[in-house]
C-alpha cells in the first residue's frame, strides 16, 4: 500500500510538472536567457559541391562510371584515413573520460578541466581534418566530368560533408 500511495504521489507530480511547463507565459514575463550557440559554418557549407563524401560515390559508382583504378585508389585511401580514425577515436574518447571524471568532483580545477577539453578538442580537430583530407584526395581521383555528375547528384539532398562525419565522435564529457 505504501509503494502505491507513493507511485500515485510520483505520478501526480510529473502530471503537475508537465502541466505546469505546458502553461503559456504572459506576454510580459521574461523569457529563460538561451545558452549561446556556436556561429553555423558558413564556409563548411560552401563546399558541399566541391568535395565528396566516399559514401556519394560508392552509392553512384555506375553512374559516374567509375574505373576500376580509381575504385583501388580509393579503396586505399579510405583504408588508409579509417586506421587514422580508430586512433583518433581512442584518443577523443580517453581525454572526454578524462575530462568528465574532472567534472565529477565536487570542486573543478578550471585548468586542468580546461586542458583536458583542449584535448578533445584537438583530437577532433585531428579527426575533421582527415575527413576533410579524405575528401580532398577523392575528388583528386576523379575526372571533372566524374565530379560534374556527382554535383548534380550531391544537389539532390545528398548528406553535407558535416553529417558524413566517419567515424561518430561524440564527445561526451
Amino acid at each position: 500500500m505504501k509503494k502505491k500511495g507513493l507511485l500515485l504521489i510520483a505520478i501526480w507530480l510529473l502530471g503537475t510538472g508537465a502541466a505546469l511547463a505546458q502553461t503559456p507565459r504572459s506576454p510580459r514575463s521574461p523569457r529563460p536567457p538561451r545558452a549561446p550557440r556556436a556561429p553555423r559554418a558558413d564556409a563548411m557549407r560552401s563546399i558541399r559541391g566541391n568535395l565528396f563524401p566516399p559514401e556519394l560515390i560508392m552509392r553512384n559508382q555506375k553512374t559516374i562510371d567509375l574505373k576500376e583504378d580509381q575504385k583501388d585508389a580509393i579503396r586505399q585511401e579510405i583504408r588508409q584515413a579509417e586506421l587514422k580514425f580508430l586512433d583518433l577515436k581512442w584518443q577523443v574518447q580517453d581525454a572526454a573520460e578524462s575530462l568528465r571524471e574532472v567534472l565529477k568532483q565536487e570542486q573543478v580545477d578550471e585548468e586542468e578541466a580546461l586542458t583536458l577539453l583542449e584535448g578533445v578538442m584537438e583530437a577532433e580537430g585531428t579527426i575533421k581534418r582527415t575527413q576533410f583530407t579524405l575528401m580532398i584526395r577523392i575528388k583528386n581521383i576523379l575526372t571533372p566530368e566524374q565530379q560534374d555528375r556527382l554535383r548534380e547528384l550531391g544537389n539532390r539532398g545528398a548528406p553535407t560533408p558535416e553529417e558524413m562525419q566517419t567515424p561518430e565522435t561524440p564527445s561526451q564529457f
